[in-house]
């Protein structure tokens, strides 16, 4: 049996059933019992976006916008472009249907964990704010070990898996097959200015992420909105078969093709995951730099970024894909499938130029992201004296992730972003009370006062030296 073999069989083992009633299990509990607040609460979410804090800046790092810059910086890349054709060309057009419920669930979960990133948060000996589940994990479930095992696998995420070998493969790829040059000289421009932007820790990031991310999204965004104006008798079409496909394959796109229903599930689920990351606890590491007193405040901030990578951005390299039919060339595959996709759409190689300007950065930004995750794990484990150590080993893994085969890469991603899961998804269940107290004491504050602790600018939130 091959290496790659081998993996495929750890791989179908983790993101089995255990994992995927565990994910939707959790998302769909926390769902019913917040009362669905991703729904009822999304416009006030999505409110605060756009609301400036009013707290000092000694009570975090940087701003929640920025904080969820940072986690969007780590969730919008390749899982967006390159991801969600693979799950299609996998488990057919029924995978986005998947996508979308995951990631419906998968808003509730992010709140709860995003909530517990601030009420646990501590700071740490260089005075900056170090919170995620290792932190929730122990000093709320009082499983240290538990969490010390979170932390690990955080960093084998950061090494191996979303942080760098799939980014950079699709960057250089990418780049090769639109523009024509080599994958040797993009790999050492992407490594140099990861390299530079990351020695200046999360500020940096958060700053670079504040202004590439919001302004990739809308102009990626924009196209696909124009691709499906140009092809809008398609679009009623596509969508049927996305919702057909995802509960009847065989009849809907042919059982010749192999699609299952199992097959849509497990790979509209984990590419979905991969994608907004939901459950695996990597967003609440940024999530406990931000400037908030609130901690049910920051998890409406945070849910957001479910929102917008996955219903938003997801769904439109999805639809565009299906209405074109390029997921079906057996020749194209990744990031050459959406390529040929938005060409085909906009009827010019433009939407191509596009595509790869988009994965580009949305890809960049997600090392930058995942750079700082896997630090915080890092300093978790062994302390700040090891932070140059852990940059400059991910730089070099950066600079050797062009180099890899593209099946093996997303194998090994998607398995230690399963492990990553486990340990997250035991303390969002073992800390479940603690989540709907904080909810149920916050709107009961904004209903009878019609503000919050941000706007008051009092209660400080507990902190303590590492």
């Amino acid at each position: 049996m091959s290496f790659e073999a081998i993996l495929n069989t750890i791989d179908s083992f983790i993101w089995g059933p255990p994992l995927l009633i565990l994910l939707s299990g959790t998302g769909l509990y926390l769902t019913l019992r917040l009362g669905f607040i991703q729904i009822i609460h999304l416009p006030r979410a999505l409110a605060y976006l756009f609301k400036k804090d009013n707290v000092g800046k000694d009570k975090g790092d940087v701003s929640a916008f920025a904080a969820l810059c940072t986690a969007l910086a780590a969730t919008i890349g390749t899982g967006n472009i390159v991801g969600v054709a693979t799950a299609v060309q996998a488990g057919g057009p029924g995978a986005i249907f998947w996508m979308w419920l995951v990631a419906l669930l998968g808003m509730a979960t992010k709140y709860a964990e995003c909530l517990l990133a601030v009420k646990y948060r501590v700071r740490d000996k260089n005075g900056f704010m170090a919170g995620g589940p290792m932190y929730y994990i122990e000093r709320g479930l009082g499983i240290k070990w538990l969490a010390q095992l979170f932390a690990v696998f955080g960093i084998l995420v950061a090494f191996f898996g979303i942080g760098t070998f799939p980014q950079v493969n699709a960057i250089t790829q990418a780049m090769q097959d639109t523009f024509n040059i080599p994958v040797i000289i993009t790999a050492v421009i992407i490594t140099v200015l990861v390299a530079l932007i990351i020695l200046g820790g999360v500020k940096r990031i958060a700053i670079a992420s504040s202004v590439i991310v919001p302004f990739m999204a809308i102009l990626y965004v924009a196209t696909s909105v124009v691709i499906l104006v140009l092809n809008w008798g398609r679009v009623p079409d596509a969508l049927g078969l996305i919702i057909h496909s995802a509960f009847d394959p065989q009849s809907a796109i042919g059982g010749a093709l192999g699609f299952t229903v199992m097959k849509a599930i497990q790979s509209g689920v984990a590419r979905g995951i991969f994608s907004n990351e939901s459950g695996l606890g990597s967003a609440p590491i940024a999530a406990a730099a931000a400037q908030t007193k609130e901690p049910a405040r920051q998890g409406l901030i945070s849910m957001t970024g479910t929102f917008l990578d996955t219903i938003i951005v997801c769904t439109m390299t999805g639809i565009v894909l299906v209405l074109t039919g390029t997921w079906q060339n057996p020749n194209v595959a990744g990031a050459v499938a959406t390529n040929l996709a938005f060409a085909q759409g906009l009827g010019t190689s433009v939407g191509a130029t596009i595509v790869t300007i988009g994965l580009l950065f949305f890809a960049f930004t997600t090392i930058l992201g995942w750079c700082y995750y896997g630090e915080r794990c890092f300093v978790y484990l062994v302390g700040i004296r090891g932070i140059k150590l852990y940059r400059l080993t991910f730089i070099i893994l950066v600079g050797a992730g062009s180099f890899l085969h593209l099946n093996l890469i997303w194998i090994l991603a998607d398995i230690v972003n399963g492990l990553m899961a486990f340990p997250n998804l035991i303390a969002l269940i073992g800390l479940r009370k603690v989540v709907i107290e904080e909810t149920k004491d916050y709107f009961a504050r904004l209903k009878q006062d019609h503000h919050d602790r941000d706007e008051e600018n009092d209660a400080i939130p507990q902190t303590a030296n590492l």
